[in-house]
């Protein structure tokens, strides 16, 4: 291992190591935002609107954090004209997911390939919930044992942390005939906990549903082909235990739509 020690009169050198740091995680940031760019611009000229947008804002926010951390006077010029570009485009594409939001045509579709990771609920709901969902109804005919109704509780409460106004959540679900006490058990705590939040927890067992949806009361409509059952199981002290980023999914595929009241 190389220790390098600058002295009071080394100065000069310490500084010339800085700034190529500095440079260094500039070039990082730089090529970071081009390669979002990138799939903004290939997401555009699929027509995949919503993930364009998303995938233009982010760029252009780290174009604006290399032009404000270049001190290259010519590159933040261009930086600003390719950034304005950006902003335009995003705009125009804004008002094009409103117009399919406001005609109901919005309709947005996530495939998620077998063994897929990065598809944490977060990732995929986030999104869509905001201060003006009060209530969410849940349609799912799987949150029978004991990990299904592990996923329906995470999803309980990635709903209280984006959703401050919340007030109701209304699953319905398939009953689990040969465990049926200890279902509802599973249930009645998660009740109890929401209750804390100011949540009212509503159970509604049917025998024949048979899709699988989410809808919110600010328009959104999620169908998820596997419901909220889409990750594999791995072992208690394995990677992707209780980070949902780094758990394996199933095949499935996510549809979202809006509706409008």
């Amino acid at each position: 291992m190389l220790l390098i020690c600058f002295l009071p009169d080394d100065k000069f050198y310490s500084d010339m190591n800085t700034k190529k740091y500095e440079t260094n995680i500039l070039n990082g940031i730089e090529q970071a935002a081009i390669s979002v760019i990138s799939r903004a611009v290939k997401y555009d000229n699929e027509g995949k609107y919503p993930p364009a947008l998303a995938s233009y804002q982010e760029g252009i926010q780290l174009f604006l954090d290399v032009i404000k951390s270049t001190s290259d006077k010519r590159k933040q010029e261009l930086l600003r004209q390719k950034a304005a570009e950006y902003i335009s485009r995003a705009e125009k594409i804004k008002e094009i997911v409103q117009q399919q939001k406001d005609t109901g045509n919005y309709h947005e579709q996530i495939q998620i390939p077998n063994n897929g990771v990065g598809f944490s609920y977060e990732s995929l709901f986030s999104k869509y919930l905001d201060k003006n969902v009060k209530r969410v109804e849940v349609e799912d005919p799987y949150i029978r044992n004991v990990h299904q109704t592990y996923n329906f509780l995470s999803f309980c409460e990635l709903l209280v942390r984006f959703c401050s106004e919340l007030k109701k959540i209304i699953l319905t679900t398939g009953s689990n005939q040969q465990d049926h006490v200890n279902q509802r058990s599973r249930f009645d705590s998660i009740r109890n906990s929401l209750s804390s939040y100011n949540v009212e927890l509503e159970i509604v067992y049917s025998d024949t549903l048979h899709d699988r949806e989410i809808r919110l009361d600010n328009g959104w409509v999620i169908k998820v082909g596997r419901g909220l059952d889409i990750f594999k199981s791995v072992n208690k002290f394995s990677v992707g235990f209780t980070d949902q980023n780094l758990r394996p999914c199933h095949e499935t595929t996510v549809d979202i739509f809006f509706k409008q009241h």
